[in-house]
């Protein structure tokens, strides 16, 4: 009976397993290996710059292309780069597999200095104190061609961090902080 049991439980899991991986769409499913190359195409709303960049190359993160990134993050209102946690590039760039698009990321706000934090923040009251935007761990964005609701549907559904939702103002927010929603 114990033997009855111990191989129901591993049917079980091996069967609950494999209706989550079926659940995933494929080009997400793809984009977890760490053996393809990974790419972003960006617009940077504020300072009207573009970035096509291959972060990752299959194997390792691309310093070049990182500081490339950082630059294009930078709080443009200060001119102050900062480095950007890599893994907010990998969540987008899942997000747009998930989302099986191409289309470029239109850039609201990345890395944003203390000082311009503080600036926003006496002027709206959606802007957080404690910012992951000052730790370079977030971004404000939409994607051009993509419903904000499907954006933040798919960024809800990697549980990768924190998901806010701004319809009023067109850009769902990202971090790599701990896994939550607003």
């Amino acid at each position: 009976m114990d033997n009855f049991d111990s191989q129901r439980r591993k049917l079980l899991a091996l069967g609950g397993a494999a209706v989550g991986i079926a659940l995933l769409p494929g080009r997400a499913l793809a984009s977890l290996s760490t053996s393809r190359p990974r790419i972003l195409t960006l617009n940077n709303l504020n300072t009207g710059e573009t970035l096509k960049t291959e972060f990752f190359n299959g194997s390792h993160y691309d310093k070049d292309e990182l500081a490339r990134l950082n630059h294009f993050f930078r709080d443009y209102r200060a001119n102050k780069v900062k480095s950007i946690d890599p893994h907010l590039f990998d969540q987008l760039y899942r997000l747009q597999a998930m989302l099986d698009t191409r289309k470029p990321v239109q850039l609201i706000s990345g890395y944003r200095s203390l000082a311009t934090n503080n600036k926003l923040r006496s002027h709206s009251k959606g802007v957080a104190k404690h910012s992951y935007h000052t730790l370079g761990q977030a971004m404000d964005f939409h994607i051009e061609g993509i419903s904000l609701s499907n954006v933040r549907k798919a960024a809800l559904n990697m549980r990768a961090g924190g998901v806010g939702y701004y319809p009023s103002s067109n850009f769902v927010h990202i971090d790599t902080g701990p896994i939550r929603h607003w």
